[in-house]
């Protein structure tokens, strides 16, 4: 893998949340870790999180979600407690604190996580202290327990501590009335993690698809936590079900977006599958099907994040 793949610009982490370092560009390949105890890299990507600028934007109706630390965060406030979905960066602590004060004065109760991954999660230790129930797919409990590597990005994590983890979990779905809503968890096929979960506001319609949905960006697979194209095509499909042409969707990255945007994202993805397939088919190599640049079509609109067209490429092909 060549380095410059994993180049990583501060924003395009404070909007990816999977890597960087604070106000510059850092090459993530190589023999580093982003440990849960503070190796060097740990403490340069928490140090990120000190410095987030966490804005509030509104969804439909009580919904909001924060943008600015790790993924997206939906906060529903209410007579139940606060109820948010994901927790972001445990370095934001005070940023994050701050804004849900300001939306409303009811303490902290309910925390669901969309999976596993750090920047999804890293706060979930804070928000339980606090006084939230975590709720979470089975898989995501049992990864934050046990040591995880991402070898894309070089990343080895430690087990989460203890009130890090997932409190309440299910295998396939799980409903919650909370503040009025009616709220449902489904899990996805294997997708980006083999933790990933759907989370929906019946009230509202309005649907977190965590990282099953990058908007604006190439999207990440972890291979090595049960990830892969095929199945992150599958959840995409599942997204398309369980929208409509009124559903509001909160992607774990990037913008709000619709079904619409839903539907681009999805036939892009098999596009890009059907193009790397059939070179490999051909019996192009890994790096001959970089080189043949299956990813041009979308690269001005989708290569601003974190993965690069040239990474995608290789994570396409790792699946098919």
């Amino acid at each position: 893998m060549k380095s410059g793949d994993l180049a990583i610009s501060r924003r395009s982490f404070i909007r990816g949340g999977i890597a960087t370092l604070a106000g510059s560009a850092l090459t993530l390949y190589g023999a580093r870790t982003f440990g849960q105890e503070a190796s060097l890299t740990g403490a340069q990507f928490r140090a990120s999180g000190k410095s987030a600028k966490i804005a509030t934007r509104q969804l439909r109706g009580d919904l909001r979600y924060l943008d600015g630390s790790g993924g997206n965060i939906i906060v529903l406030p209410g007579p139940d407690g606060i109820l948010v979905v994901d927790s972001g960066l445990a370095t934001s602590e005070s940023q994050i604190i701050t804004a849900l004060s300001a939306i409303s004065s009811r303490p902290l109760r309910h925390l669901l996580n969309t999976h596993w991954h750090f920047d999804h999660t890293d706060g979930n230790e804070w928000m339980h202290l606090a006084g939230a129930t975590i709720v979470a797919h089975e898989n995501t409990r049992k990864r934050m327990n046990q040591r995880q590597e991402i070898p894309a990005f070089s990343i080895v994590l430690e087990p989460s501590p203890p009130a890090a983890l997932p409190t309440v979990v299910f295998a396939q779905s799980h409903r919650l009335l909370l503040n009025g809503q009616k709220i449902l968890m489904e899990r996805y096929t294997p997708a980006h993690t083999d933790s990933d979960v759907s989370v929906f506001f019946e009230n509202t319609n309005v649907l977190h698809t965590g990282d099953t949905w990058f908007n604006g960006y190439y999207p990440f697979i972890d291979y090595n936590s049960g990830g892969s194209i095929r199945g992150l095509i599958a959840a995409s499909s599942e997204n398309l079900q369980r929208t409509d042409t009124q559903t509001i969707v909160l992607p774990g990255h990037g913008d709000v977006g619709s079904r619409t945007d839903l539907l681009a994202f999805h036939e892009m993805l098999i596009e890009i599958r059907d193009r790397v397939s059939a070179l490999r088919v051909k019996g192009y190599s890994l790096a001959a099907t970089i080189s043949a640049k299956p990813t041009e079509k979308y690269d001005a609109k989708l290569s601003g994040g974190f993965v690069s067209p040239d990474l995608f490429t290789r994570l396409v092909y790792k699946g098919v």
